[in-house]
């Protein structure tokens, strides 16, 4: 019984698999960026500003999304002049302790005090400082899932963003090219949305064959820029 099940899971497998070459050889391709997340908040927050637009570029560290965050920053505020009246009571009462004028229990508890008020203003800094996230690469954003003015929870999704200047030419190539084919094999992948034909090498081999269609994962990447190659893009690569 569990033989059969795995020869039907096989079998599954097999068909859900697009088929990876062409009679003449050709070899479905996909352009992926090689840096795409989802960004999203890590407070609960009113967005304020997200100066990007669908398909807008933008640069390292530029801020993507804002939050309003004035009742973080007045917490952080607050917890400052706690952590600045409990370091002036420490100063106070370790003069104190010099002249044997403060008991080892009243200092000890002010010490503490300090320490918990500068937890607090560490906190309160750390909540103020995720109230913009930056880009974390050059790119474009492909999609914006909330809007300004919107309240988001931790971990709903805000932008999705990809650096289309990073591209990968993902393919499954037959196990038995391995033989021949190495990262540094040159090849000609034709774009189907451009109709266009650009250069291309391996770049790296995956680390394993699957079993049941007897292929492995290659990548390439282009030679040169092509400024109008977009993630998503897919087409057929030709070896010689």
């Amino acid at each position: 019984m569990r033989l059969a099940w795995v020869v039907m899971a096989m079998s599954m497998v097999a068909q859900a698999a697009p088929s990876a070459t062409a009679a003449d050889g050709r070899i479905r391709v996909q352009l992926m960026s090689r840096h795409a997340v989802t960004l999203s908040s890590e407070i609960p927050a009113k967005i304020s500003a997200m100066p990007v637009v669908e398909g807008g570029g933008f640069r390292r560290g530029q801020p993507l999304v804002e939050f309003d965050c004035s009742s973080y920053r007045a917490q952080l505020r607050k917890a400052q002049a706690s952590l600045e009246a409990a370091s002036q009571l420490l100063k106070v009462n370790n003069q104190l302790a010099k002249y044997n004028s403060v008991g080892t229990l009243e200092l000890t508890q002010v010490q503490g005090k300090a320490k918990e008020a500068a937890a607090d203003a560490s906190y309160a800094q750390t909540l103020v400082s995720k109230c913009s996230i930056a880009a974390p690469f050059d790119g474009r954003v492909a999609k914006r899932s909330a809007a300004v003015h919107q309240y988001v929870n931790p971990g709903n999704p805000i932008l999705d963003i990809v650096d289309s200047d990073s591209l990968e030419l993902r393919m499954l190539v037959p196990s038995k090219w391995l033989a021949t084919l190495k990262p540094g094999s040159r090849f000609t992948v034709a774009v189907d949305e451009l109709g266009a034909s650009f250069p291309a090498r391996i770049e790296r081999l995956g680390a394993q064959i699957d079993p049941v269609s007897q292929t492995i994962l290659a990548i390439g990447v282009i030679d040169g820029k092509a400024a109008n190659l977009l993630p998503g893009m897919s087409g057929w690569a030709s070896f010689k």
